[in-house]
């Protein structure tokens, strides 16, 4: 009695299971391509984040330059 009501409830619950298995597969590669394409593309907020760091960056040499020729001024009789 236990094997039919078994074998009656296993068919009514594989055809939900299968179809979630088939819908993982069919969107596994769409998932694939969009995770690769985040990886390779820049978001505008990281490129604003970096273009900051590079002005920053930037601003940080050009003041030890313009300190440099400011001492380098004073140390040179005129």
């Amino acid at each position: 009695m236990t094997r039919l009501l078994l074998l009656l409830i296993v068919p009514l619950a594989l055809p939900g299971c299968v179809a979630r298995t088939a819908a993982n597969v069919v969107t596994l590669p769409v998932r694939a391509v969009g995770q690769t394409a985040d990886w390779m593309t820049t978001s505008q907020d990281e490129a604003d984040r970096n273009r900051g760091r590079e002005i920053r960056k930037q601003e940080k040499r050009e003041a030890r330059e313009r300190r440099r020729a400011e001492k380098q001024a004073t140390r040179r009789p005129h």
